[in-house]
């Protein structure tokens, strides 16, 4: 199966849960939507192999 055509429904999702919380809880709420859907999104690229995180970690010199 595509997995590519999942990204428009995903962003439509995402775009109305940061629409709910705008309506429901301000602007803090929105941008607490926001980060942890940004944070998400970037584990879950991790934990699937698509973003290499081996340059965030520090490299130690002998």
């Amino acid at each position: 199966m595509d997995e590519n055509r999942w990204w428009p429904a995903i962003g439509l999702l995402f775009g109305t849960a940061l629409g709910f919380a705008v309506i429901v809880g301000g602007l803090t709420a929105f941008l607490i939507v926001l980060v942890l859907g940004v944070v998400g999104f970037v584990i879950g690229r991790a934990m699937t192999g698509e973003l290499d995180m081996s340059g965030l970690r520090g490299r130690r010199r002998p």
